[in-house]
């Protein structure tokens, strides 16, 4: 528990760091900013696999049946860079909805802050519940195994061209009848006086669909790194890490991306390695090392191909 708190608190320290000191005013981020934070949040993140180590040694010492610290430390990377790999579709959708909505892109940051504050909540009601239904129902693997199978089959023979639209999502059509939207963008503001009315601006709708296409996208992530480990704060920090570096990594990202197009298929190989090892861990026992190595070798091997391809 005092684990639990000491994480979480930490987290919601750097967010009110975050928005109180580092980004008090609102600016456009610049690629050489963004390339320091996305930096700074992977060295982070990597380097928490050491304190993954050290919690977990203390815990194997006392008792031996539990998760070994170099086992635990390999299945918090391995849950990381899935998690990290399946937010490459999320920044897509994020620049989409950006452009849809014609966000300036000073406001940005400041929509994506409270996007990923929500994200972590809802993230963690579903790894929670994730977590317990797989702990009390061990057929619901085979479930979540077969579902990932699915979308990434799903994922290969999707046409380039059926592209996302924010405002021909059912969203944005519930959300219009919910309360008045404006077109109008006054400052960061989320709401603004109009006539009496008090109406939405285009950040608080950009913002509602962001957070629900995060919670679409939570549906192929948390299953897929429910594969690799049920151990809740192994999911939830793994999770945690990637969510944080994924804001940095779209203003560093959202000019470039076209050059990464082979890494879709890199994402499709992921889900369905993670899915496969769902369906037959009751018959074959994968070592960790061995899905932390796939799940490299193909990210590594869609960033070449693309940046070969793409010169």
């Amino acid at each position: 528990m005092i684990v639990w708190i000491s994480f979480i608190s930490a987290i919601l320290l750097f967010l009110a760091l975050d928005l109180g000191i580092f980004n008090k005013t609102p600016h456009e981020i610049s690629s050489k900013e963004a390339g320091k934070w996305t930096a700074i949040w992977v060295s982070l993140s990597f380097i928490f696999s050491g304190v993954i180590y050290w919690l977990y040694q203390n815990n194997y010492i006392a008792n031996p049946d539990q998760l070994s610290p170099t086992v635990a430390s390999m299945k918090y990377i391995t849950g990381y860079l899935i998690e990290l790999s399946l937010s490459v579709d999320n920044i897509f959708v994020i620049a989409i909805i950006f452009s849809a909505f014609k966000i300036p892109k000073k406001y940005q940051h400041r929509v994506l802050f409270w996007g990923i504050l929500g994200a972590i909540i809802f993230r963690g009601i579903m790894i929670y519940f994730g977590v317990l239904i797989i702990n009390k129902f061990a057929w619901t693997t085979y479930i979540f195994g077969t579902f990932l199978v699915y979308t990434a089959v799903k994922m290969l023979f999707t046409k380039e061209e059926e592209q996302f639209n924010p405002k021909k999502s059912l969203v944005y059509r519930y959300l219009r009848k919910l309360t008045p939207i404006t077109t109008q963008i006054d400052g960061e503001h989320f709401f603004v006086k109009k006539r009496h009315i008090k109406a939405a601006t285009p950040l608080f709708v950009a913002l509602i669909v962001i957070e629900v296409m995060d919670v679409i996208f939570a549906l192929d992530s948390v299953p897929a790194i429910l594969a690799i480990t049920s151990d809740p704060f192994l999911v939830f920090s793994s999770n945690i890490f990637a969510i944080l570096g994924l804001r940095s990594m779209y203003f560093f990202l959202a000019n470039m991306l076209e050059r990464f197009s082979y890494l879709e298929y890199s994402l499709i190989a992921i889900l369905s390695f993670v899915g496969l090892k769902m369906l037959i861990h009751d018959f074959v026992t994968i070592p960790e090392w061995a899905s932390l190595g796939v799940i490299a070798l193909s990210l590594i091997i869609g960033i070449i191909v693309s940046l070969r391809t793409n010169k």
